[in-house]
């Protein structure tokens, strides 16, 4: 594996999620310099393998994997196994961070639950990414994303009034709930063991998490100003901040909130006096119809154009290939490559994080399922022939 000298350098973390929430959260941490070994099944391999399209060595490697688990090392190891237990003690010698993503009570049930694994490392982190958190009606009810949107609030006034809620095109709850916030009681965590030497155990809740995000709607709704509604709200399309579509079937988006960017949009339209409507609660339908219509009369390229030199915070939406080939994310440095191990390439979305100017740029793809369980129990004290026996139980792969 390349080595990541970033600011987590040191961090060890053992990695039991499949799918989304865990890994891109894991991913994140090794973008930043943690060591993550994933631990996987070697009979339910993680879904996100048999993602297409089909990649890399022979085109049998998920894009989609190879991207959200770069930078880590794979153990396939049975939970199940009598062996597994002291494999995963033996390992806590050096990682001292475990995320976990089974449904509550599954991890006890193999023995690897925080209690018993704090025994062996006292001062361990042991994060769970669950829907409905480690306890509450909920705690063993499966879900995806939609339903922690659904139960957080957060849906019931995102989308359309016509035709009601719509889907987002990324999974919030999963990322900006259950990933985002994972690394972030993570690292809070790292810290606090720094200052006190303890550990801890962190309970994440995708639906809990999800229902923080309501933010400004849900402080206004706890004032009392009742239950945000669909198109009802400052940004959610209450008022002109939307998108409208241009006369090539494209789409801008309008922001244009303050004044003084009110001033130069509605300047840039060739209607000025239109400001003036903006204060005024039943002028906002008319007010969006007459911009809708307006902007409906030219292409977004020339709309484009017309606001370049401007600061009315008025942009195009731009497909992903297009957002991919932009000046501006290129500039950031938001592209890189992924290397195989035979040698081969992947092209990945880079990871966000800028430290002292710099980033890496070219990452590990996703490893095999098992690419390092030899050399891993070999670290751990397991000779060969003793690898070869567990393979032959079944323990590991």
């Amino acid at each position: 594996m390349k080595q990541n000298n970033g600011p987590l350098s040191g961090l060890k973390i053992l990695d039991f999620t499949t799918l989304l929430p865990g890994p891109y959260a894991t991913m994140l941490l090794a973008d930043m310099g943690a060591e993550v070994l994933r631990i996987e099944s070697p009979t339910r391999p993680d879904m996100l393998r048999g993602l297409p399209p089909m990649v890399g060595e022979g085109n049998k490697v998920s894009a989609a994997h190879a991207t959200i688990n770069r930078n880590k090392q794979s153990l396939a190891l049975n939970l199940k196994h009598a062996a597994a237990g002291e494999i995963v003690r033996r390992l806590l010698a050096e990682y001292d961070v475990v995320l976990e993503q089974f449904r509550p009570g599954v991890m006890d049930k193999l023995g690897l639950g925080y209690a018993a694994l704090q025994q062996t490392r006292p001062d361990l982190i042991y994060c769970s990414i669950t829907g409905y958190g480690q306890s509450g009606p909920l705690q063993d009810r499966a879900g995806h994303d939609i339903n922690y949107l659904a139960l957080s609030g957060l849906a019931s006034y995102s989308g359309r009034a016509a035709s009601g809620p719509s889907l987002a095109g990324t999974q919030v709850a999963d990322i900006a709930g259950g990933s985002h916030h994972a690394v972030m009681g993570i690292l809070a965590a790292v810290y606090q063991r720094q200052q006190s030497g303890k550990g801890s155990r962190i309970d994440i809740s995708m639906t809990d998490c999800a229902f923080a995000l309501n933010a400004v709607s849900g402080a206004n709704a706890l004032a009392g100003a009742g239950d945000p509604q669909l198109e009802a709200e400052l940004l959610n399309g209450g008022s002109y901040y939307d998108y409208y579509r241009t006369a090539d079937g494209r789409y801008l988006s309008v922001g244009s909130l303050e004044p003084q960017f009110a001033q130069q949009f509605f300047a840039a339209l060739g209607h000025p006096e239109w400001l003036q409507r903006v204060l005024e609660p039943d002028q906002q339908e008319s007010l969006k119809r007459d911009i809708a219509a307006l902007i409906a009369t030219r292409t977004q390229a020339d709309w484009v154009r017309r606001f370049a030199d401007g600061d009315a915070c008025v942009e195009p939406v731009l497909n992903f290939g297009e957002a991919a080939g932009s000046a501006l994310l290129r500039e950031r440095r938001m592209l890189c490559r992924a290397d195989f191990d035979d040698g081969t390439a992947l092209a990945q979305i880079n990871t966000p994080f800028d430290f002292d100017g710099d980033k890496p740029d070219v990452h590990t793809a996703g490893a095999k399922l098992g690419a390092h369980s030899r050399e891993l129990l070999n670290l751990l004290g397991y000779s060969d022939e003793e690898f070869e026996r567990l393979c032959d139980e079944g323990a590991v792969t």
